[in-house]
């Protein structure tokens, strides 16, 4: 277990029922809130999964009072995939999305982050911070050096996203040595507006609240968003260099430690 506060537990998925509770949150966010769907989502068993789950580690938040054996018991979730593992199996899931192969040219330790999401009623309280708190302590734990993933504005309708996806282009695109590049068959591009057009009261609202986090953390972005009509979603790659985590952003995912004993 990597940490507990109140009847909420951090930890990693166990087994194969932790992974399938794991999906059945995946399918209440990404598939019933946001009308994705996919080739392996399981209607039937309300399971959002793909092929790549076995090979990541599932960080999962806990809630000690519900049930597990109604897989109701993850209220949150990150899916996590340390270059070396990625390697073994010939690539990064946002390799579906993206070129990354300016990534993979660092030479540097890359973890993949995805699939995260937290139950409705958990949202806006502790639960994100605790899921990210976790994060941390994995990217400590395997040295980590440059985290990066797909994030995702709901729909994709890219008019109606044009000031928030200009102001990423315009504000926090990656440098070039790690700006890769979304694949030409879902290629849009986020120079959509010039930079004294954009009203920032208009565009920084309309980024998620991910997105934001990353970016709070010195994330930048790839060139060009991904459009995921099977996901219903307007996807950007967010890459975060570890090292330029600045000391009070690493102080407070650090916060009250023993409860990450």
């Amino acid at each position: 277990m990597i940490g507990a506060t109140g009847h909420l537990r951090l930890r990693l998925a166990a087994d194969s029922s932790d992974v399938a509770a794991a999906q059945r949150l995946r399918y209440e966010v990404f598939v019933e809130e946001l009308g994705g769907d996919g080739p392996l989502v399981d209607h039937a068993a309300r399971l959002e999964r793909d092929a790549f789950d076995p090979h990541f580690d599932h960080l999962l938040l806990v809630d000690t009072r519900r049930d597990a054996r109604a897989l109701d018991h993850v209220v949150g979730v990150y899916r996590l995939l340390p270059v070396t593992r990625a390697a073994r199996i010939g690539g990064f899931y946002s390799e579906c999305e993206y070129d990354l192969a300016p990534l993979w040219a660092t030479g540097r330790r890359l973890l993949e982050l995805g699939r995260s999401c937290v139950r409705r009623e958990y949202r806006g309280g502790v639960a994100m911070y605790l899921l990210w708190a976790g994060l941390a302590r994995y990217v400590r734990r395997h040295d980590i050096e440059i985290l990066f993933g797909v994030a995702s504005f709901p729909g994709t309708d890219v008019a109606a996203l044009r000031a928030p996806l200009a102001y990423l282009h315009h504000h926090h695109l990656a440098p070039p040595a790690l700006r890769a590049r979304a694949l030409p068959a879902g290629f849009q591009t986020m120079d959509l507006m010039a930079a004294d057009e954009i009203d920032r009261r208009v565009a920084v609202p309309a980024i998620p609240a991910l997105i934001k986090a990353y970016l709070r953390l010195g994330g930048v972005v790839g060139e060009g968003a991904y459009i995921d009509h099977a996901f219903n979603t307007t996807d950007v790659l967010m890459v975060v260099d570890a090292r330029r985590i600045s000391a009070r952003r690493r102080a407070f995912l650090d916060r009250d430690t023993r409860a990450w004993a």
